[in-house]
């Protein structure tokens, strides 16, 4: 029982820091844009400079179903790694050169009623009028929240919206999609196979479009970039991993409404970006909502 305990203290703790240290990253790429660095470029430092790690743990951590891996499940991992970690970090970082780190935060947060609609119409998964309620529900809260975004900026912010909402769109389909997936890798295989197919593509993506002067930016977009390769993609993906194992999928989807709060206050701190009562009513509509779904769709 002791042990038990100690267990879950360590995945809840595990579960509280993976979840902040993710939602840091909006606040640090919103720290590295203030020194004119571009999107791509930023998430090249991103994702160059994480991958050594991923490279380690994949030579060091070989996939669990070894033998029972077939040329077409590489194939459809390096499909997945595209679309969630290359798609969905590039439309993410594309979107906040427009909107707030906390309003992203909160559209972001919607992936898992994306995963219930697209189970819907690709799986053919019962959508119950309850989750139906709670969709629409978890939307009227983002369009509370974007309200006073879009009086500001107007059409930067529908442009930004527009793209991080994309984002969760690829993100809940990497997420539907290889399911059937990790089993055979591992999760920690997994994730580290597609963060470097992930890679390989931004760089050849870099190749084709990007700004070849990688060294003209002042040291802090370095410094931003490495903190926010190690503090909020390693060192988070690790232990959210490790937070699962010990609580399940359930139980910590219930600490995902961490998510906006956090990134919310520590945009309030370090980018000085304001709180209004609108985002924080259309943020409680949009927890609400996500919660509910994300229980719903543990319990099913």
């Amino acid at each position: 029982m002791l042990k038990n305990s100690s267990s879950t203290t360590i995945g809840v703790l595990f579960a509280i820091l993976g979840i902040i240290f993710f939602s840091a990253k909006a606040v640090l790429v919103k720290l590295a844009y203030q020194y004119h660095v571009d999107y791509l470029t930023l998430l090249l430092f991103r994702m160059t400079f994480s991958v050594p790690f991923y490279i380690i743990i994949a030579f060091w951590k070989k996939p669990k179903a070894k033998n029972s891996i077939r040329v077409t499940d590489w194939v459809w991992l390096f499909f997945f790694g595209f679309i969630g970690y290359y798609l969905a970090s590039l439309f993410d970082f594309m979107g906040l050169q427009y909107l707030t780190a906390g309003l992203e935060r909160i559209i972001l947060f919607i992936y898992p009623t994306i995963v219930v609609l697209l189970s819907w119409i690709f799986f053919k998964k019962k959508l119950t009028k309850n989750q139906f309620i709670a969709i629409i529900v978890t939307y009227i809260g983002v369009l509370v929240a974007f309200w006073d975004e879009i009086g500001l900026k107007g059409d930067d912010v529908i442009l930004g919206g527009f793209f991080i909402f994309l984002s969760a769109v690829t993100y809940a389909s990497y997420l539907v999609g290889s399911g059937w997936l990790i089993p055979k890798f591992g999760m920690m295989q997994f994730t580290s196979y597609a963060m470097i197919v992930s890679t390989i593509v931004v760089c050849i993506h870099f190749l084709f479009q990007g700004n070849y002067d990688v060294f003209h930016y002042p040291k802090e977009v370095y410094w931003l970039g490495l903190a926010m390769a190690i503090f909020s993609t390693l060192i988070p993906s690790f232990l959210v991993s490790a937070a699962i194992e010990r609580l399940g999928a359930s139980t910590f989807s219930i600490f995902g409404s961490l998510g906006p709060i956090s990134t919310i206050l520590l945009a309030f701190v370090f980018l000085d970006e304001r709180i209004t009562m609108l985002q924080i009513v259309g943020m409680c509509i949009v927890i609400v909502g996500v919660t509910f779904i994300s229980l719903k769709k543990s319990k099913g």
